[in-house]
């Protein structure tokens, strides 16, 4: 009989433990961080340090060597460096690239602060307004809304090629930083604001000196990788004529056919301004962190 109730109850134990579930603690979870930039370098990070040291010093040893040593003779026995031709050519397109990126982080991070300030805000207007916009620019294509911008509103409202690219930028770019300054806002522990208030801290005060300076920590990381794309991404304004990098590139092969030595040409020079503007990133938020 006694051997019969042990059994019962070690088979009952089975049951629970099959069914109960199994709690696993909040820091045991990995959690993975996704990204279409170029990875920022963090000295405490040895493996995207090193990644970033060979991927840069290699394209620069790789562009070098292909302007200085490759040549090329034409049938007239003429020597010529069909690399260095290229880079020459299309390094002419860098200052559109640079002008269009610089201006449009200006008015994607203003955009998007104003954005994620009012995705927060209590006054359910201002939050739907936002929610709205948000949702409608996040669901059509850069492409899309610069031709639209560009072409479509051009028949009413005349826009330079330059002031159309920087304005969709903006406008494309500040949804998503709009978000990303909402995440960072609403990851402060609401006990800190409170406790800011309880220290007679008026709402502006809480706002400058206990939400703001935790919430640039949170999301300048984050907002860097959108510089990183938004650089990348200039090479579409080459659909409203103008002569960026990409353009100068496409103007020379249509010139001398040279389709795969020009595009070479072009994605290192892409590639190379990326990692520089990485680096840059990757020190501005140690030296952040650093001073807290």
């Amino acid at each position: 009989m006694e051997e019969k109730n042990k059994n019962t109850e070690e088979g009952i134990k089975k049951e629970y433990l099959k069914k109960k579930p199994v709690s696993v603690e909040a820091h045991q979870i990995p959690t993975l961080s996704m990204t279409d930039g170029v990875l920022i370098p963090n000295k405490k990070n040895k493996h995207i340090v090193t990644s970033w040291r060979i991927t840069f010093y290699g394209a620069i040893i790789l562009l070098a060597c292909l302007c200085l040593f490759v040549t090329k003779t034409n049938s007239k026995g003429v020597t010529t460096h069909p690399y260095w031709e290229i880079f020459k050519f299309t390094i002419q397109g860098a200052p559109t690239t640079f002008q269009v990126t610089i201006f449009a982080i200006i008015g994607a991070v203003i955009i998007g602060t104003a954005t994620g300030l009012g995705s927060v805000s209590k006054n359910k207007i201002v939050n739907g307004i936002c929610g709205i916009y948000v949702e409608l620019i996040r669901g059509i294509p850069l492409l899309v809304q610069l031709m639209f911008l560009y072409f479509a509103l051009g028949s009413i409202i005349h826009l330079e090629g330059i002031v159309a690219a920087i304005i969709a930028f903006s406008i494309c770019f500040g949804a998503y930083m709009g978000e990303i300054i909402r995440a960072g806002i609403q990851s402060i522990p609401k006990g800190q604001i409170e406790a800011a208030k309880a220290l007679g801290l008026t709402k502006s005060q809480v706002f400058w000196y206990v939400t703001l300076p935790q919430t640039i920590k949170v999301v300048l990381p984050a907002i860097g990788n959108e510089f990183i794309s938004m650089l990348k991404d200039s090479s579409l304004v080459s659909v409203l004529a103008l002569s960026d990098i990409l353009k100068r590139g496409r103007e020379y092969i249509s010139r001398t056919f040279m389709s795969l030595e020009t595009m070479l040409i072009v994605a290192l020079i892409y590639l190379i301004f990326t990692l520089i503007l990485s680096k840059l990133v990757g020190m501005m938020e140690e030296r952040l962190h650093k001073n807290g």
